[in-house]
């Protein structure tokens, strides 16, 4: 029933985007005066509102990388100059190793670019357009547009272009960090330092109180300590370094080294070669201050136990801080100690107020450490990620698929053997027996290494994709096939551009309807983009399969029209767009501008299926993953085809 109506919401989803012309972002050009003299020199600023569950790429990172930067083309004029080139104003930036295996700066909510010109006569006129592509966090369409600006003096504003769009609404990022931090508390508690201290610091409260009531009401001022000290300790590391370090460092192959190395220590000290902990003066001092009673005592015994247990938290918890302040927010960055802290004290409160609860506890025992050394395991695997950002940025080679895979392969194996008591370290216990719950995770450990077995080979790993190196960085793939297709002639601009698997197709569309008329095949018209996450998602995950890809090749002519292209075409090819009166003159003017034209339509991935007289013979398909329904979709087409059925 779930899984029905999962892929019902799916449906609806990719069915709500055809017949629609979408913009969801609106643009405001403005001079920073609004009647500046000659001589001045002055600002143009180009703001965008970006509608919820949507982001506009910026323009300060690799055009070659894949994503469509916004670009910005102004029209010669001697009545203003340059200065310098356009600069976005604090985009936000993130690293896509699955699909385009770089770094990429882009706007969420708000965007600024802003571009110095000097006035050199009164009666001037700034016009020129802007390039950009918007894409969906909800369903992954992407969108590119082209739009024109025109100031001149007296006239400080373009008209504002606002259309809105239904989309589903995704809960807030914001909920997932705190519930991640969240689960980070709750693994912190079980940690040696940290797991005896709770009924420790329960019994003395109440032992210490006169009534039930006072001691529930310090274990409630105790909780709330740990979680003032450690969201302000959260803040404060926000506020210094995520809010502009942070948000420009994260990619940055120095800083992810610097990451990769601290993930190494903490991981060696979860395995028990050293300790992290802080001088023993300064725990002295507050220790002190906790002997002093009243309230004031009560936070200083919080900050104690904090110290205290620095040597197992503090792996924990730098490793939230690290994965959420990449971001450079100063909200998440104070929200993921808020979430790790809140698990972390409601142990202490929860039982002052059932203290029954104790005596249900688990005893404490060699188990605690065994928590520490999988932690370790994990710490371990999870700084290759760091690692991998650098060695991508700069191209050394060192960390190509294959090998991140077989350092996984060895990582979660020897934490399998270690579950299963096969491997010991000096700290473990001497017992040889192992529990039901560690004989589980056993299992599953090693069912995890066995998945990841068949991705030396070239296998997708899609469910990975996010945390592996790009599948351009695997030396050798002894699981892909060339496709083939069905071509007449040689396909123009199969220089420049190409299709995955294998599948030989055209990029123009006029070719592919000749070739459809000539084999007597149906048209596929994919229409797509360099900038298109989505698309790349479903050739990935989609596309990939057996047989969807025996129908593409055997069944179609294939044709792919990318609607973010920039090459510029010859003159005597150029047109005025019945749409909106621009002069298209790239092939991805052109093509972005036949899908609005004849299909009433912006979004991409969109799949349209015509026969060789250019009928429709489906209704168009957008984004969805169920390959079963990409299947039905395909041989619904070809039955329509040799039945003359049209639309």
């Amino acid at each position: 029933m779930k899984k029905t109506f999962f892929i019902g919401l799916l449906l609806l989803t990719a069915l709500s985007t055809i017949g629609q012309v979408l913009k969801p972002i609106s643009w405001e050009v403005e001079l920073s005066e609004s009647s500046p003299g000659v001589g001045d020199e002055i600002e143009i600023r180009f703001k965008a509102k970006i509608e919820q569950d949507w982001y506009l790429y910026s323009s300060d990172f690799d055009p070659d990388l894949g994503p469509m930067v916004t670009e910005f083309e102004f029209n010669k004029d001697d009545s203003y100059e340059l200065i310098d080139g356009i600069k976005p104003v604090n985009p936000l930036r993130g690293y896509d190793s699955a699909i385009w295996g770089g770094e990429y700066s882009y706007f969420k909510k708000e965007g600024l670019f802003i571009q110095k010109v000097k006035i050199l006569k009164e009666d001037f006129k700034i016009s020129g357009i802007y390039l950009y592509q918007v894409c969906s966090d909800v369903d992954g369409k992407c969108i590119p547009f082209d739009d024109e600006f025109l100031l001149s003096n007296g006239d400080s504003k373009n008209d504002e272009i606002k259309k809105k769009t239904e989309l589903d609404q995704q809960g807030s990022s914001l909920w997932s960090i705190l519930l991640t931090a969240f689960l980070a508390g709750l693994v912190a508690l079980l940690t040696p330092c940290v797991y005896p201290m709770i009924p420790m610091t329960v019994s003395i409260f109440l032992k210490q109180s006169k009534s039930k009531k006072e001691g529930i009401a310090k274990a409630l001022i105790y909780g709330l300590s740990i979680v003032v000290f450690f969201s302000l300790l959260g803040f404060l590391i926000s506020f210094i370094w995520g809010f502009t370090a942070l948000n420009e460092l994260s990619t940055h192959w120095l800083f992810n080294l610097i990451i990769f190395s601290v993930f190494i220590l903490f991981a060696l000290s979860f395995f028990g070669l050293f300790e992290i902990t802080l001088p023993s003066g300064l725990v002295n001092k507050i220790d002190q201050q906790a002997d002093r009673g009243g309230l004031i005592g009560i936070f200083f015994m919080a900050i104690t136990l904090v110290l205290v247990s620095f040597s197992c938290t503090f792996p924990i918890v730098g490793t939230a801080l690290i994965n959420t302040l990449s971001g450079g927010s100063i909200i998440d960055g104070t929200s993921a100690m808020f979430g790790f802290s809140l698990a972390f004290a409601i142990p202490f409160t929860g039982f002052a107020i059932f203290p029954a609860w104790l005596k249900s506890m688990p005893e404490s025992g060699g188990w605690l450490n065994s928590v520490k050394v999988v932690l370790g395991f994990l710490e371990l695997a999870l700084a290759l990620k760091f690692l991998s950002v650098a060695d991508l940025s700069y191209h050394w080679g060192i960390l190509d698929r294959e090998i991140f895979i077989a350092l996984w392969i060895a990582i979660f194996g020897l934490l399998g053997l270690y579950l299963i008591g096969k491997l010991k370290l000096k700290s473990d216990s001497d017992s040889d027996k192992i529990s039901v719950a560690r004989l589980i995770l056993a299992v599953g450990t090693f069912a995890f290494v066995f998945s990841l077995v068949p991705g030396l080979w070239g296998a997708p790993l899609k469910s990975l994709s996010g945390f592996l190196p790009p599948m351009s960085t695997h030396n050798f793939n002894l699981l892909q096939v060339d496709a083939g297709g069905n071509t007449c002639e040689d396909p123009n601009y199969s220089d420049i551009l190409h299709w995955p698997h294998g599948l030989n197709g055209y990029f123009d569309y006029e070719q592919a309807v000749s070739c459809a008329k000539e084999q007597g095949k149906p048209i596929f018209i994919d229409f797509t983009g360099h900038g298109c996450v989505n698309c790349r998602e479903m050739e990935q995950r989609v596309w990939s399969d057996n047989e969807v890809l025996k129908r593409l090749s055997q069944d179609f002519v294939l044709v792919a029209l990318y609607v973010d292209d920039r090459t510029k075409l010859p003159e005597s090819s150029w047109y005025a767009s019945t749409f909106d009166g621009k002069t298209k003159k790239t092939i991805g003017q052109q093509n972005a501008d036949f899908q609005i034209t004849r299909f009433n339509n912006n979004a991409q991935p969109f799949y349209v299926i015509l026969n060789d007289d250019e009928q429709l013979l489906i209704e168009p398909r957008a984004y969805d993953l169920n390959v079963s329904s990409f299947i039905d979709f395909l041989d619904k087409a070809l039955q329509n085809h040799r039945n003359n059925a049209v639309l």
